[in-house]
Protein backbone atom coordinates (compact mmCIF):
# COMPACT_ATOMS: atom_id res chain seq x y z
CA UNK A 1 0.00 0.00 0.00
CA UNK A 2 2.70 2.50 -0.94
CA UNK A 3 0.11 4.58 -2.79
CA UNK A 4 -1.80 5.37 0.41
CA UNK A 5 -0.59 8.71 1.65
CA UNK A 6 -3.09 9.72 4.30
CA UNK A 7 -6.35 8.67 6.01
CA UNK A 8 -8.56 11.32 7.61
CA UNK A 9 -11.69 11.08 9.70
CA UNK A 10 -14.27 13.86 9.54
CA UNK A 11 -17.45 14.35 11.43
CA UNK A 12 -20.54 15.96 9.91
CA UNK A 13 -22.55 17.12 12.92
CA UNK A 14 -25.46 18.35 10.82
CA UNK A 15 -26.01 14.95 9.18
CA UNK A 16 -24.68 13.06 12.20
CA UNK A 17 -22.22 10.92 10.16
CA UNK A 18 -18.58 10.03 10.39
CA UNK A 19 -16.60 10.22 7.12
CA UNK A 20 -13.35 8.44 6.33
CA UNK A 21 -11.30 9.94 3.45
CA UNK A 22 -8.06 8.73 1.89
CA UNK A 23 -5.35 10.50 -0.07
CA UNK A 24 -3.67 8.34 -2.74
CA UNK A 25 -0.56 8.86 -4.84
CA UNK A 26 -1.65 8.35 -8.46
CA UNK A 27 1.45 9.68 -10.26
CA UNK A 28 5.08 10.06 -9.31
CA UNK A 29 7.90 11.54 -11.40
CA UNK A 30 11.15 13.39 -10.79
CA UNK A 31 10.83 17.09 -10.17
CA UNK A 32 12.60 19.01 -12.92
CA UNK A 33 14.47 21.90 -11.45
CA UNK A 34 16.48 23.81 -14.01
CA UNK A 35 20.10 24.24 -13.01
CA UNK A 36 20.28 27.65 -14.64
CA UNK A 37 18.00 30.57 -15.37
CA UNK A 38 17.85 31.89 -18.95
CA UNK A 39 19.81 35.05 -18.11
CA UNK A 40 22.60 33.26 -16.19
CA UNK A 41 25.99 33.64 -17.89
CA UNK A 42 27.51 30.17 -18.05
CA UNK A 43 30.87 28.76 -19.17
CA UNK A 44 30.89 26.57 -22.27
CA UNK A 45 33.84 24.47 -23.43
CA UNK A 46 34.43 24.30 -27.20
CA UNK A 47 37.71 23.07 -28.67
CA UNK A 48 39.68 25.27 -31.06
CA UNK A 49 39.10 22.93 -34.01
CA UNK A 50 35.30 23.02 -33.58
CA UNK A 51 34.92 25.94 -35.95
CA UNK A 52 31.15 25.67 -36.46
CA UNK A 53 30.40 25.71 -32.74
CA UNK A 54 32.77 28.62 -32.17
CA UNK A 55 31.06 30.52 -34.98
CA UNK A 56 27.67 29.73 -33.44
CA UNK A 57 28.85 31.20 -30.13
CA UNK A 58 30.18 34.31 -31.85
CA UNK A 59 26.79 34.81 -33.50
CA UNK A 60 25.19 34.61 -30.05
CA UNK A 61 27.61 37.33 -28.91
CA UNK A 62 29.26 34.99 -26.41
CA UNK A 63 32.43 36.20 -24.71
CA UNK A 64 35.71 34.33 -25.07
CA UNK A 65 37.96 34.24 -22.01
CA UNK A 66 41.48 33.59 -23.28
CA UNK A 67 42.91 32.98 -19.79
CA UNK A 68 40.69 30.02 -18.98
CA UNK A 69 39.94 29.14 -22.62
CA UNK A 70 36.14 29.10 -22.31
CA UNK A 71 33.17 30.85 -23.84
CA UNK A 72 30.61 32.64 -21.67
CA UNK A 73 27.05 32.89 -22.94
CA UNK A 74 23.55 33.41 -21.46
CA UNK A 75 22.00 30.02 -20.76
CA UNK A 76 18.76 30.89 -22.53
CA UNK A 77 20.61 31.13 -25.85
CA UNK A 78 21.98 27.58 -25.71
CA UNK A 79 19.14 25.79 -23.89
CA UNK A 80 18.11 22.77 -25.96
CA UNK A 81 21.09 22.95 -28.33
CA UNK A 82 24.23 20.83 -28.62
CA UNK A 83 26.07 23.54 -26.70
CA UNK A 84 24.06 22.78 -23.56
CA UNK A 85 26.00 19.53 -23.14
CA UNK A 86 29.23 21.60 -23.16
CA UNK A 87 28.41 23.52 -19.98
CA UNK A 88 31.22 23.32 -17.46
CA UNK A 89 30.36 22.78 -13.79
CA UNK A 90 30.81 25.77 -11.55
Amino acid sequence: MDALLCVRYRYDEARRVKLKTVELIVDERPLYMPRFQDNDIIPVLVAYEEVELREQLRNMRARWDSQIKMWFVPYGLIRGTELESRIMAR
